[in-house]
């Protein structure tokens, strides 16, 4: 089974999360999304580049989502949204990239 890159996990977990917290009106089920994601791409950090790829990552991907938060008050919440989630995109395929 092919596997899923992580930058497109990052990304999608960050995006998902959003939309599925606004659409539904349920944060709580927005951050499942968003830890499910997390998850998910911390194992694909971990097997690609290591531990401390894992943690650098999964560290930079909880700050995406509280950076998105200041954020979305000066640009909007959907261009925050996208923005961090690009950053964390760009963030683990450079980390991870040719491994």
């Amino acid at each position: 089974m092919p596997r899923i890159p992580s930058p497109l996990i990052a990304a999608a977990g960050l995006v998902g999360g959003y939309a599925v917290a606004r659409w539904t009106k349920k944060r709580p089920l927005g951050g499942v999304v968003l830890a499910g994601a997390g998850a998910v791409a911390a194992r694909e950090w971990q097997q690609v580049g290591g531990v401390k790829a894992s943690v650098g990552l999964s560290s930079a991907y909880v700050a995406a989502f509280a950076g998105s938060h200041p954020l979305a008050k000066k640009i909007g919440a959907w261009p925050a949204v996208f923005s961090a989630a690009g950053g964390m995109a760009a963030a683990s395929w450079a980390v991870t990239r040719g491994k």
